[in-house]
């Protein structure tokens, strides 16, 4: 059963001097329950605004986005957002930021304080619940951002490069906890990612976009996210087939970083 719906996706932002440019065309694909897709691709080539189309913060110029069989028409709990900086609330704690959504809801407050304590404790930070934002590391933000947005039970997670303000090694954990996560909810998750170790990873499934306009250019249907779940990381990153299909990507969007320079030398 699909979860998402993208049918025939444009994009086409209005600049001045009666200039405009196409970040998306005519992108179509559905999204089954349970999958975990990774988009990948150079700058410029529409990952952020399609993320941004399903999350119902942007409408598109063209086609439709549809949730559960609902078209998206703006932003819903159906859906929920992880940012790369976490977007939290400075001025609560972390167990006020969990519960945040469940409280606006008017849900019951012994229920909510026991779903706070249980993801909390999902997330690795049971016993910080009374603790200051600012106490924390960038890791365990994104911990308390990845615990809230499971507090809406959405259906849909979408990750807008939520590790990559992290560093290397607090990367890693984190990538084992969302795989963790995936497996433990069953959410489908859409995350956008610069790495391309991170995209074969974390991806059962991986669409590489290209630019000018933003479209899927390929689909790899992967089994590393499945098999992080019980083999050693590092090993697995560093067996034949991982790195052939990383070299793959690699050499692919390398083609399309030296065709845009190419285009922009002769624009100029």
């Amino acid at each position: 059963m699909s979860t998402l719906n993208v049918d025939k996706l444009g994009m086409t932002y209005e600049l001045p001097n009666n200039q405009s440019v196409e970040a998306l065309k005519d992108v179509s694909f559905d999204l089954e329950s349970g999958r975990i897709l990774t988009l990948l691709g150079p700058s410029g080539c529409g990952k952020t605004t399609m993320l941004n189309i399903i999350a119902g913060f942007l409408s598109p110029t063209a086609g439709t986005v549809s949730v559960a069989g609902s078209r998206v028409t703006g932003p819903g709990q159906e859906r929920g957002m992880v940012f790369q900086q976490g977007a939290l609330f400075e001025w609560l704690n972390v167990e006020q930021n969990v519960s945040f959504g469940p409280r606006m809801n008017g849900a019951d407050p012994t229920e909510t304080a026991a779903k706070t304590a249980d993801l909390l404790n999902t997330v690795g930070l049971s016993g910080f619940g009374q603790k200051a934002i600012y106490e924390l590391s960038g890791g365990m933000q994104q911990r308390v951002a990845l615990a809230r947005c499971l507090a809406n039970d959405p259906e849909l997670i979408l990750m807008d490069e939520p590790l990559g303000a992290l560093d290397a090694l607090t990367r890693e954990k984190m990538q084992g906890l969302i795989l963790e996560l995936w497996d433990r909810t069953g959410k489908t998750i859409i995350l956008v990612t610069h790495s391309v170790e991170e995209a074969l990873f974390l991806g059962d499934r991986l669409f590489v976009m290209a630019p000018r306009p933003g479209r899927i250019e390929r689909e790899y249907d992967l089994p590393f996210a499945r098999l992080g779940l019980t083999e050693d990381p590092r090993g697995l990153k560093n067996s034949p087939e991982f790195v052939e299909k990383r070299e793959e990507i690699l050499s692919l969007i390398w083609d399309m970083e030296e065709e845009i320079m190419g285009r922009d030398g002769e624009a100029a």
